[in-house]
């Protein structure tokens, strides 16, 4: 069995995020290789060069942008529709499974027990519609066939914001009632979002938080 963590930069300013995330997976002692998939025409040869030095592995792709700016405005995101990118995980068929993590998370505590997840994909649920999963921390297996439907997809539907999200969970959209090991829990991705029930949950259950997700245009970097 082979098994990597993986993420995306398509700019500048994530490649500072992805930096610290090698890193704080570096300090988390897992072994397993850093890979960082990049888009060499949208980043300068100094963030290019950093993303080498840090990671294991670095993989050039083309950026796929959704181009919808309509979702994309509904979400308030304008930047996002670069994400299709993302899909290029499962084309990485050399790796039997991978933890993808988006660029602006922070990991905490060993994610390695992860690949040992049952089944090719698995996402914690997203604190805006838990019905939905949140592609910011994935279990995925790797499969052309896999990628194939997604590009598909994409250009034939679209997605409903404009963003990887959106047609992830229109593709695995039996996630939310296939059972546990489809099911991460939302320690793995937390999102610092307020909600009348966060205060006492975070205080029962915050030092179980393995993977801090920073979501928004405010990034700590």
């Amino acid at each position: 069995m082979s098994y990597a963590y993986v993420t995306l930069v398509t700019s500048n300013d994530y490649a500072q995020g992805a930096v610290v995330l090698a890193h704080s997976l570096r300090q988390s002692g897992t072994s397993y290789p850093l890979v960082c998939l990049i888009t060499p025409s949208t980043l300068t040869p100094a963030a290019t060069d950093i993303l080498y030095t840090s990671f294991d592995r670095v993989v050039p792709v083309s950026p796929f942008d959704s181009g919808d700016h309509t979702n994309l405005k509904l979400l308030g995101r304008p930047d996002l529709g670069v994400t299709w990118t993302k899909f290029e995980l499962w084309r990485l068929t050399e790796y039997s499974k991978i933890v993808f993590l988006d660029a602006d998370t922070l990991v905490l505590r060993n994610l390695d027990d992860l690949f040992a997840t049952k089944g090719p994909f698995a996402a914690a649920p997203d604190i805006g519609w838990p019905d939905c999963f949140n592609s910011g921390v994935m279990v995925c297996t790797p499969d052309q066939r896999t990628w194939a439907s997604l590009r598909s997809r994409a250009e034939q539907e679209g997605s409903f914001d404009g963003g990887d999200q959106g047609l992830l969970n229109d593709h695995f959209s039996n996630w939310s009632t296939a059972g546990p090991e489809q099911r991460l829990a939302f320690a793995d991705n937390f999102t610092a979002s307020a909600g009348y029930s966060y205060a006492p949950a975070f205080q029962r259950f915050g030092d179980r938080v393995r993977v801090v997700h920073f979501i928004g245009h405010g990034k700590p970097w």
